[in-house]
């Protein structure tokens, strides 16, 4: 049940409102500028077409666009004219938001960012893409891990970006850590539709959790993006869904107390408390080693495929970027 795309509120319910933002360019301070305030007179928008919305979510991309520009003169930070704006539009609207900025970064390049921002306009999220769509996005992978935080009438949230939702741990993850409403911003285009669509809903049903996802939207005169925003319930069924209207906003009603019912009772499929208590009928609590190879040399730092001397594209020197020298962590 979406709620009639959360027209109709339970008592219980998170109605969650997909911001499908058209794709802008931004290449200068202004166009920055201009963008901020454009998101945030749809943070208004938001409030005014549905007065039961708890979060609206913003795409990846929303404020800098798909340039891929790392031009220091655009960059955010957390304590800039930017995230001051859109803490003020959540407070003023009385809405939980949630918002992507390039982040500068002084050691290297930008982070690429998302934060959820609640309705009295304190930042209670702060995540960094740890998984960049490489070798496309020039971004430093994220150091924050996954944070999860207490959400708008009692849900917990966790937010992804965009490529991160590719990878099953991403999800899991962030449902071992409690989040039963997971945000996936993204800025994708058409080639990835299938995999959009297939992941959300493993993402979901995976680990017992609703999904949340939003692209970016239309033509910025170079690429197209697409929109398809998506709603799914804990079991991976599509509660709503949109199309390619730029700057549409398709919202739904999410039942985190129905997920919390879910991981206590399922039994059948239960498969993220099942992944740590292997063959439980047969043996008293299950089986809770770690069977997987590849978790424990990534642990180790010797994850290595069995390919990978096949494997060609290691940098992004394929899309105009030059080669890094400087390994992670280092900060020169």
């Amino acid at each position: 049940m979406s709620g009639l795309g959360g027209l109709n509120k339970s008592p219980n319910g998170v109605v969650v409102g997909l911001a499908q933002l058209a794709l802008p360019v931004v290449s200068t301070a202004q166009d920055l500028a201009a963008q901020t305030l454009k998101i945030c007179a749809m943070v208004g928008k938001a409030r005014r077409g549905l007065a039961g919305m708890d979060l609206v979510v913003f795409p990846e991309y929303a404020l800098h666009g798909l340039s891929m520009d790392t031009n220091p003169a655009i960059m955010c930070r957390m304590d800039g004219p930017e995230v001051a704006a859109f803490r003020a539009a959540c407070r003023e609207h009385r809405i939980w938001g949630c918002f992507s900025l390039m982040e500068f970064n002084p050691h290297g390049n930008p982070y690429n960012t998302g934060i959820i921002i609640d309705d009295a306009g304190e930042v209670r999220l702060y995540y960094r893409k740890l998984h960049p769509w490489v070798p496309v996005e020039p971004w430093e992978p994220g150091d924050l891990g996954i944070p999860v935080c207490d959400g708008p009438n009692g849900s917990k949230l966790a937010l992804i970006i965009c490529h991160d939702g590719m990878f099953p741990e991403m999800a899991r993850e962030a449902a071992y850590k409690g989040a039963e409403i997971m945000l996936r911003t993204a800025g994708y285009t058409a080639p990835i539709r299938h995999a959009w669509r297939i992941t959300n809903q493993a993402n979901a049903f995976c680990n017992l959790m609703a999904t949340a996802s939003v692209c970016m939207c239309g033509s910025d005169g170079t690429f197209n993006s697409m929109g398809e925003a998506m709603l799914c319930n804990f079991d991976g069924t599509i509660l709503a869904e949109g199309g390619a209207i730029a700057d549409e906003i398709v919202a739904a009603e999410l039942r985190p107390d129905l997920v919390r019912e879910a991981r206590a009772h399922w039994g059948v499929e239960n498969n993220i408390y099942q992944f740590g208590h292997r063959g439980y009928t047969a043996v008293a609590g299950g089986a809770g080693d770690c069977p997987y190879t590849y978790m424990q040399d990534l642990v180790a730092g010797r994850y290595r495929l069995p390919w990978e001397e096949s494997v060609r594209v290691r940098d992004g020197t394929s899309c105009g970027f030059q080669a890094p020298t400087r390994r992670y962590g280092d900060e020169t």
